[in-house]
């Protein structure tokens, strides 16, 4: 990915903004912009256009379809926001009690502010862990990983450690690796092995929201304590709750080498 735009990202607010202009092979989407500037993955970036915090030449956005070119003023929220020079990839273990996002506005700490005076660059989380999980939860500003990584079709496994406050019936991990269907939501794991009568090991692929907690509970049974210990050829290993590392460029291949991921 290329760091691109040289053009200097600040302005004010406007009432809209028209995307015919410059020529289609000067002119990148705003929200791809954005994500290079380590605001937010491609994806949430189009939320924040939605929500009217991004201008472009002192106007603001409307809605999505804009684009912007060299020489273009982009500002969010205000604030200037420029390219990232240098391309992160982190991987946090996350304690529990954090939330996985940029801000939190009930004021509940975040993940993403125990790294934030780590380093210099504008990094997101790929993904969520829920508040009450620890764990394995990868940073970026790189916009194109974050879409590659977190798009469902890239079949990359997760693997959690769950443990329990009461023995689970021996039908949860056969039920939820045939899948099970709670409230309308359909949920199967790729593994669940049992590891003794108040713990599991379970693979998913795409994990939908609080997956696990969500099969538990409708077994009765009570989560003490969900561990992501794995993301693709990631591994938890001795890494201390609070703690990140850079990933090594062979993790960051592995994780983008899918076969199955297409766009």
């Amino acid at each position: 990915m290329e760091d691109g735009n040289t053009g200097e990202c600040s302005g004010g607010r406007g009432t809209s903004y028209s995307e015919e202009r410059g020529t289609p092979d000067s002119r990148e989407r705003l929200q791809k912009y954005l994500a290079r500037c380590g605001v937010a993955s491609r994806r949430a970036c189009e939320q924040v256009i939605l929500a009217g915090r991004v201008s472009v030449n002192g106007v603001v956005v409307a809605g999505m379809g804009a684009k912007v070119e060299t020489g273009d003023t982009v500002s969010l929220d205000g604030e200037p926001v420029t390219p990232e020079q240098k391309l992160r990839y982190v991987v946090l273990n996350k304690p529990a009690g954090y939330v996985s996002s940029l801000a939190d506005e009930k004021g509940r700490p975040t993940a993403a502010g125990i790294i934030a005076n780590r380093y210099p660059e504008r990094l997101y989380n790929v993904g969520r862990l829920d508040m009450y999980s620890s764990g394995l939860l990868i940073f970026t500003n790189d916009g194109d990983f974050a879409r590659r990584v977190s798009h469902p079709s890239s079949q990359i496994e997760k693997e959690y450690l769950a443990e329990t406050t009461a023995p689970f019936p021996v039908e949860l991990p056969v039920q939820f690796t045939r899948g099970i269907r709670i409230d309308g939501t359909f949920y199967r794991a790729s593994q669940a092995k049992v590891l003794g009568g108040r713990a599991l090991r379970i693979v998913l692929m795409e994990g939908k929201n609080r997956e696990i907690r969500r099969v538990f509970a409708h077994f009765d049974v009570p989560v003490k304590r969900l561990v992501r210990v794995r993301i693709g050829d990631i591994l938890l290993k001795d890494l201390p709750e609070g703690e990140c590392r850079d990933l090594s460029p062979e993790e960051i291949t592995g994780l983008i080498a899918s076969k199955n991921y297409s766009f």
